[in-house]
This record gives structure tokens, sequence and C-alpha cells, in this order.
């Protein structure tokens, strides 16, 4: 969360914990994501915004209620909010969370655009005649924006993001090894090992989990290489995205980007050789952004310092941009 005059003052997964009998909330952040697979039945640790979406307008309302509380809000200084969403996701659904945002306690909210908060979080020249391309890869989707002159020119979104790279360790090393794994487990074999493309000082890593025929534990040694195989599909998809986008561009702004190039955004963007990738496969120069975790939330940060000069980078709720 970024406020007004003071920068990031909150940074915390989008998780909560959730005693589904009382319905208390027992965790948020990172303190419920630790708990994700270490709970007793009736005590649920979720998360509420999937592929984008919310998936639980009742959550998601209170963990963006606990969110601004935990930041200072309250009933008597009700603010203005600026929420960063996918531009894949529907006129329902953006009104969703809309109105989740409202009865969280926020006075008013307006959306703007992943792709294009990331481009002003980047530094990028947007209200320039020139190209300027930034791929946005987070939790549930990934998004490539051609943006030029204040706007956006073309843009490709898909829904898969670093989330999917973890269900699909999952579901690889379940069927090639009959071992089941957690989400947190997955993750940090990706953040360990993983890659999009051969990569320097390439090892293996040990992997703990449940056999599924005995039901007792199991430790086996996973390679690069077969972590990459396990995440093709995934990162086959965000490519190919990236790709589709380069094709819709004029071929103007296409000339530009040979010297430009496009830049990486999102936590999935760090997973390592994609960077590579990209440039093999599309022909243009990549480049990581400086603070790709923190980059659209700079960005939506940027248009809060200037919310009155910028409110033409808002999402219409009903219409789109």
């Amino acid at each position: 969360m970024y406020a007004r005059g003071e920068g990031i003052v909150l940074n915390e997964p989008s998780v909560i914990a959730i005693n589904s009998r009382t319905k208390d909330v027992l965790a948020m952040g990172r303190e419920a994501w630790h708990m994700i697979g270490r709970t007793p039945a009736h005590i649920v640790a979720v998360r509420p915004l999937r592929k984008g979406a919310i998936t639980d307008f009742e959550v998601t309302q209170e963990m963006i209620r606990l969110l601004l509380k935990r930041v200072g809000v309250s009933r008597f200084n009700r603010p203005r909010v600026v929420i960063c969403v996918p531009s894949a996701i529907t006129p329902v659904e953006r009104r969703a969370v809309i109105d989740a945002t409202r009865r969280a306690g926020a006075a008013d909210a307006q959306l703007i655009e992943q792709p294009m908060a990331a481009a002003i979080g980047a530094g990028l020249p947007i209200n320039e005649p020139i190209a300027n391309m930034v791929v946005d890869i987070g939790g549930g989707t990934s998004e490539t924006a051609l943006i030029s002159m204040g706007g956006i020119v073309a843009i490709q979104a898909v829904r898969v993001g670093s989330f999917d790279l973890d269900s699909a360790l999952i579901t690889w090393i379940r069927r090639e090894y009959g071992i089941a794994v957690g989400e947190q487990t997955a993750e940090e074999i990706k953040i360990t090992i993983g890659s999009a493309y051969p990569t320097e000082e390439e090892f293996q890593a040990e992997v703990r989990g449940r056999e599924l025929m005995s039901g007792l534990p199991k430790t086996v040694l996973l390679s690069p290489e077969e972590v990459r195989d396990a995440l093709a599909e995934p990162v086959g998809a965000m490519v190919d995205s990236v790709i589709t986008c380069l094709g819709q561009a004029p071929p103007e702004l296409a000339q530009d980007l040979i010297t430009q190039g496009l830049y990486l955004v999102g936590g999935g963007s760090l997973l390592r050789g994609l960077d590579r990738r990209l440039a093999l496969e599309t022909e243009v120069p990549v480049r990581q952004a400086a603070h790709p975790l923190e980059t659209v939330v700079l960005g939506a940060g940027r248009v809060i310092e200037s919310y009155e000069a910028l409110q033409a980078m808002f999402m219409d709720a009903r219409k789109g941009v």
C-alpha cells in the first residue's frame, strides 16, 4: 500500500486466515501466508483475489478493511483509493472491486490498469510519441502493453502468473515422483532452482513431501532441467502473449522497440532466464525494472501524488478504459 506523501507504508501478501466456524479473522498478510497448508480444517488461509479477480466478496472486503485500518484509516478519515487491476478483468469484476473497497471504508475508489501503473513506476516516458512496452507478470495474470502518448496502443493479457508456476510444479512432482508438496514448497523450489532458460551455476535441490502410496515423508532430488520441464507450459503462455502483443504494434512503434526494448516488472519476472528467453524469442532487448516487485504500486503512488492531474489514467468501471 502506498500513502500520499509517505510512500509505501505496507507490503504484505494478499492472504487472510479465517476461522470458518466463527468467521473471525485470525491473521492477514505474511502471517496468514505461513499458515497455508498448516492449519486445522476449520481454519482456512486463502487468497480472496485470484487471476486478478475477486473470488470471495465478503472476505476481500474484510481484508481491504483490515489493510486500511492497519495504515491508520478509520471511519472518521475515509480516504480516496486507487487500485491497480489487470486489464483483462470484466466490467462486473471491476464493479466488484470498487464496491468491496467502498464498503471497506474508502470514500471513493478508482481503478488503474496494472501495465499503465507499471510503466509510470518504471519511469518510462509514456506521454511521448515513442514505444514503451512493459511486461507485468503478477501472481495471477501476465500482461504485455505497448504504450505511447499516454495511452495503451496494444495489449495482450493471459490469466497465467506466478501462482500457475507453483501449481505446475505441484502437479509435475505429483505425477513424476508420486509425492505431494504444498504451495510454499513449490514456491521455494521455483525461487531456488526455477528458470525459463538454462543459466550459469545450476544445481540440484532437495524436495521433501508426502509419498502418495505410503503416506510417509520422502525426499527427492530435483534438477533445474526437470523444473524447467515442469514450468514449460505456463512460461510458454507468458512468452507467447508477449510475442502476440509485439505483432499488434504499428510499424513505426515496432521500430522503436528495437532500440527501446521492453521492461519486465512483477514478481514473476524474477524467474531466472526469463529475460534471456524473451530476448531470444522476440529479438528485442529486454530490461528488468529497477524495483520489479514494487514497480506497479510505485506507479499508482505517482498517480496518487498527482491525483487531480492524472485522473485521465483511471478506468471506467463499466466500459473499460
